[in-house]
C-alpha cells in the first residue's frame, strides 16, 4: 500500500496479505484503510478489540484480482470468538455448530450439485479455486454484530467490486440478501445470481432450490472459463 503522499509504506500486519493486484486496485483508498488502521488500534486500546484477526482481515484479498472468478458477497464477519477467519460465510475449522446460515448452504450445496457437506465451515478450498468470499465490511466488535458499518469498509470493498467490474470476466457474482443485492449496479455487465438471504428467517422465501453453484458454474462455462468444483475437503 502507499502512505497518504503516495510512497511505498511498509506493509502492516493488518495489510500485510494483500496481494500486489489487490494492493494497486485499492491504492486509491489507502487513506481510508490507514484510518481504519486507526480505528481499529483506538478498539484494541480501549479494551473493545476486533474480529477476525489481524492478519486475517484482507484475507479474502490474499490471491490475486486476475484470478477471480466468482464472486460471493457477505455482510460483516460473525460476532463471536474465534469463529471468523476473513472469508464470507466461512468459520474456523474448530467451530462447532457450523452456523445455521452456513449450513444453510451447505444444504442448498447438497441439492443442487450434489456436495457432501463437510462436519467444518472452512471455505478455503472455493478461496483456492478463485471464489472470492467477500464481506461488505471487513471487522467486527466481539459479540456486537454490524458494529464496524459505516466506519469506512463500505467505500473499500465498493472500490474492489468496481475493480472487479472493471477487469470484465471470466466473472460471476453471486449475491444473497438485499444488502449484497443493492451492489448489483456497480458489477456492470457482470452475470449476477441473487436470491434471498441464507439466514434461517429468510432460506425458505428462495434460497433453497436457487441453485446458485450450478447456474455460476454454467456462467463461467458460457464466458470460456473452467467451473468451480465446489467439493470442500473434509
Amino acid at each position: 500500500m502507499t502512505d497518504a503522499r503516495g510512497a511505498e509504506s511498509t506493509p502492516s500486519v493488518l495489510t500485510r496479505s494483500i496481494d500486489p493486484e489487490w494492493a494497486s486496485a485499492l491504492r486509491p483508498v489507502s487513506g481510508v484503510i490507514s484510518k481504519l488502521q486507526e480505528f481499529l488500534d483506538g478498539e484494541v486500546a480501549a479494551g473493545r478489540g476486533y474480529l477476525p484477526a489481524e492478519e486475517n482481515v484482507f484475507r479474502a484479498f490474499a490471491a490475486p484480482l486476475s484470478r477471480v472468478r466468482v464472486l460471493i458477497v457477505g455482510q460483516d464477519p460473525y460476532p463471536g470468538l474465534g469463529h471468523p477467519i476473513g472469508l464470507s460465510f466461512a468459520v474456523d475449522r474448530a467451530v462447532r455448530p457450523i452456523p445455521r446460515s452456513l449450513w444453510n448452504i451447505y444444504k442448498e450445496l447438497r441439492s443442487d450439485v450434489g456436495v457432501t457437506p463437510p462436519s467444518h465451515g472452512d471455505l478455503s478450498a472455493w478461496s483456492d479455486q478463485g471464489v472470492m468470499l467477500l464481506n461488505r465490511v471487513l471487522t467486527v466488535e466481539p459479540g456486537k454484530s454490524g458494529s464496524h458499518r459505516r466506519k469506512g469498509w463500505e467505500t473499500v470493498t465498493a472500490t474492489a467490486i468496481h475493480a472487479l467490474a472493471d477487469r470484465g470476466g471470466p466473472l460471476v457474482a453471486i449475491l444473497w440478501g438485499k444488502d449484497a443485492i443493492s451492489l448489483e449496479p456497480m458489477l456492470g455487465s457482470v452475470p449476477v445470481i441473487k436470491s434471498v438471504h441464507p439466514s434461517p428467517l429468510s432460506a425458505g422465501g428462495g434460497f433453497f432450490g436457487s441453485h446458485p453453484f450450478s447456474r455460476a458454474n454454467a456462467s463461467l462455462l458460457s464466458q470460456g472459463a473452467s467451473p468451480i468444483d465446489w467439493t470442500i475437503p473434509a
